[in-house]
């Protein structure tokens, strides 16, 4: 898969191979994600060769413990690597060493006990309109099951296709998307506050492909959006989600799954949307909240002002 050269003993190798093959194939990664993931992994082992004195094979490898992988974010450190990439590295080594551990070669208890690098704080900013579809897209979800994947990527297209505070669209029930998609959802927002948010195609499509993979019958009246044992859904899991894609679609810190709300009224306004309509949509009782809450850059800023303005 790659022409770099892989410090390794060749058990380790081809697992290495066959790990990354199945990141293309069967999970479908999006390329600049698995790029990143065989660089990370591949300054992993070149460590390691330093580290366990020898080139590493499983026999090495297969009990990890904590402080090994410090060491390794330490020495990447060293090297001037910043926490964002440090957190997308150990996702990488993680998505191995699971890998691995299933096959009953390694255990991966080391890595799933550590801790990512505390990320530097940072503004909230709205998402860059790639950055957002990328988010959405199902293909990239970390997730090991494909109706996970689904699932967290059809949340995450009803906070930006739709605008949807988190807790909103884990609100859902089973029967707002029934066998023909709604035009639009009437969503009940703080303070018992109703609104009609309609529901594009994109959006549709994601919560249909969900709906196909989820192993739970989901009845009209109980939760969309299941949890792994079938309970409701809970917040805490998908913003879990978004911290694992953050790091593997090297995104900034501040891709949050409000975010992605906020992105929704940015891209709108961007895009000559009125605030009084993005304030209906969002679900805000005043129109101060809605022009605090959204952000238009100064090119686009400028370009109102001179189209607009009598003496421009």
């Amino acid at each position: 898969m790659t022409d770099y050269l892989v410090i390794a003993r060749p058990d380790l190798i081809a697992a290495r191979e066959e790990w990354l093959g199945t990141l293309r194939h069967e999970r479908r990664l999006a390329p600049l994600t698995l790029d990143a993931y065989e660089r990370d992994t591949r300054q992993f082992l070149q460590f390691l060769t330093g580290h366990c004195g020898g080139a590493p094979g499983l026999a090495a490898i297969a009990d990890l413990r904590p402080a090994d992988l410090r060491a390794f974010l330490a020495w990447r450190r060293r090297e001037g690597v910043g926490a964002r990439s440090l957190g997308r590295g150990l996702a990488g080594i993680r998505s191995l060493l699971r890998h691995l551990e299933r096959r009953g070669l390694v255990n991966a208890a080391g890595a799933g006990a550590l801790r990512a690098p505390k990320q530097p704080r940072s503004l909230p900013r709205p998402l860059k309109a790639d950055e957002a579809r990328r988010l959405t897209a199902a293909n990239e979800q970390l997730a090991e099951e494909p109706w996970i994947a689904a699932r967290d990527a059809a949340v995450m297209a009803l906070l930006y296709g739709c605008g949807l505070r988190i807790s909103e669209a884990l609100g859902l029930a089973g029967g707002d998307f029934g066998a023909r998609p709604p035009a639009s959802l009437r969503i009940t927002g703080k303070g018992g506050k109703q609104r009609l948010v309609p529901v594009l195609p994109a959006v549709a499509e994601a919560v249909a492909a969900y709906r196909r993979l989820c192993p739970y019958a989901l009845a009209d009246d109980g939760p969309l959006f299941r949890g792994v044992r079938g309970g409701p859904l809970a917040a805490a899991i998908v913003q879990r989600a978004m911290r694992r894609l953050r790091g593997a679609l090297d995104l900034p810190d501040d891709a949050t799954p409000h975010a992605l709300r906020h992105s929704f009224a940015t891209h709108l306004l961007g895009r000559g949307g009125d605030l009084r309509t993005i304030q209906e949509l969002l679900g805000h009782a005043s129109l101060s909240t809605t022009q605090i809450y959204t952000g238009v850059d100064t090119e686009r800023l400028l370009e109102v002002y001179g189209k607009a303005h009598p003496r421009a």
